[in-house]
């Protein structure tokens, strides 16, 4: 019998595992846009550690391979930025995602306060925006990504995050 995923919160041990991840998973979204400087391969490490110290990161392990994350963290209007949730290809389908972001959205509503969610995704993710809109998310904008990319924004009312996944 395999081995469980289960969700928990990344700790400063965990940065290189979520850098590498990252950059694994964001190279299918590079090649979406033709645009490989997109901001989650250009992050660099120590912007990762600063992240996991300052912002709400949830991590998805397979024993002790980290293989998914999420980050967010509160904006000046009490929405919950939620950003760079990845999960390792090879066990992208089967619900971690979605798991990633309930833990992301329970953490961010009861431990910082958020009023919602608020998450961006290029134009051209179809396989993000199904995941996004199956757990409750609707389109509220658009925007440019500083990388250039066309921007979806994607919004839900905090007290929704009992019913994803």
């Amino acid at each position: 019998m395999g081995m469980s995923v289960t969700i928990s919160v990344a700790t400063e041990q965990d940065a290189e595992q979520i850098f590498r991840l990252q950059y694994l998973c964001f190279q299918s979204e590079a090649a979406l846009y033709a645009n490989y400087r997109i901001a989650p391969l250009v992050q660099s490490l120590d912007s990762v550690r600063q992240e996991l110290a300052a912002d709400c990161v949830f991590v998805a392990r397979l024993g002790d391979e980290v293989v998914g994350s999420v980050r967010g963290s509160l904006t000046e209007d009490g929405a919950a930025a939620i950003g760079k949730l990845c999960v390792h290809p090879r066990l992208q389908g089967h619900g971690i995602g979605a798991r990633l972001l309930r833990a992301a959205e329970a953490a961010l509503a009861e431990e910082r306060g958020a009023k919602k969610f608020r998450l961006f995704t290029g134009h051209r993710s179809e396989g993000n925006l199904r995941l996004y809109r199956r757990v409750g998310y609707e389109t509220v904008g658009t925007s440019q990504g500083t990388d250039g990319v066309p921007m979806i924004v994607l919004e839900k009312q905090a007290g929704e995050y009992a019913a994803t996944a």
